[in-house]
């Protein structure tokens, strides 16, 4: 009897958890890595689990964050009508240690396809897969292994290796990312060797992004006594086309991380454009509300047209 109910209460926690994890309603959802193939795959994990979060509310309405993500996975969404042939790969933020999987994900995602452009949500690995903010010591600790800098790589490949089957231009292909997503933006705009051993034919296609966006960008900037750009960013001029835009009143990710990451991409001769704006707070992601900043979205793609990924016919 004591082992049955040892069953029973087993199943009832994985059932929990399987009814807590996050899948998408929409869009085509598969792994990332082949069985058995993941580089620096830990062993022991939490259950993946999500929340939706109302304190602060977003625009007037919740949001859902996930947590614990072991298995990474990329949901692919395809533009009903004027396909570009463009495609943008998304990086929800969370502080490297959960992704605000809606509002800087689903979101954005359901705004490019109207724009003609397909979307790629990559769900990366969290927590502590890039530089993450520990309350016991105050400080952002780097990650034993630049896991999330894997699941982008792995991603930009995947869709290079698959362009023709879901009707992307290879040379079109970009990224997006809010927060600590921004900084995988910068961390995979300058870096362009694998971080892990190539596995299969999708890993030898190029990981450079040909376009790239980082909003409200965080761990860009890590030494308030210096104003210098992270070591960890190699900038140099092949970094793509960036586009940059935070509020200067950010209180969680200070607007110099985007200064920082601007004055270097502008002193290598990476092409480089950014807005600021006075007020926009963080975490806005593409809910319109009566701040300007929240508009960005058209400035993004007047930024595509100018740097021809977007045609305006």
């Amino acid at each position: 009897m004591l082992i049955l109910r040892r069953f029973i209460l087993g199943l009832v926690v994985v059932l929990s958890a399987q009814a807590h994890a996050w899948q998408p309603s929409s869009g085509d959802t598969q792994p990332i890595w082949p069985a058995g193939r993941m580089p620096d795959a830990l062993t022991d994990t939490k259950p993946e689990s999500m929340e939706t979060i109302t304190d602060p509310l977003i625009a007037g309405k919740p949001w859902t964050e996930i947590f614990n993500v072991s298995v990474p996975t990329m949901t692919v969404y395809s533009p009903k009508k004027n396909n570009t042939g463009v495609a943008v790969i998304v990086f929800p933020g969370g502080g490297f240690n959960g992704l605000a999987i809606d509002l800087e994900g689903t979101e954005v995602c359901d705004w490019l396809t109207t724009r003609g452009i397909s979307c790629v949500l990559l769900k990366y690995r969290v927590p502590d897969s890039g530089p993450a903010w520990h309350e016991d010591c105050h400080c952002n600790i780097h990650p034993k292994a630049p896991t999330a800098l894997e699941d982008a790589q792995r991603t930009v490949g995947l869709v290079r290796y698959n362009a023709e089957k879901w009707q992307i231009d290879p040379h079109k292909i970009g990224v997006l990312g809010f927060s600590a997503g921004g900084y995988m933006v910068a961390d995979l705009s300058t870096h362009f060797e694998r971080a892990y051993p190539l596995i299969d034919i999708a890993d030898q296609k190029s990981c450079r992004p040909d376009f790239a966006v980082a909003l409200y960008p965080g761990h860009l900037w890590i030494d308030e006594k210096k104003f210098e750009l992270s070591s960890m960013i190699p900038v140099i001029p092949k970094t793509p086309p960036t586009f940059l835009l935070q509020a200067e009143d950010d209180p969680e990710d200070n607007v110099n991380n985007s200064l920082v990451y601007y004055i270097a991409l502008k002193n290598a001769g990476a092409p480089v454009e950014m807005h600021l704006y006075a007020d926009g707070g963080h975490g806005f992601g593409l809910r319109h509300t009566n701040l300007p900043i929240t508009e960005w979205p058209q400035l993004m793609e007047r930024w595509l047209w100018s740097i021809r990924i977007l045609s305006r016919s």
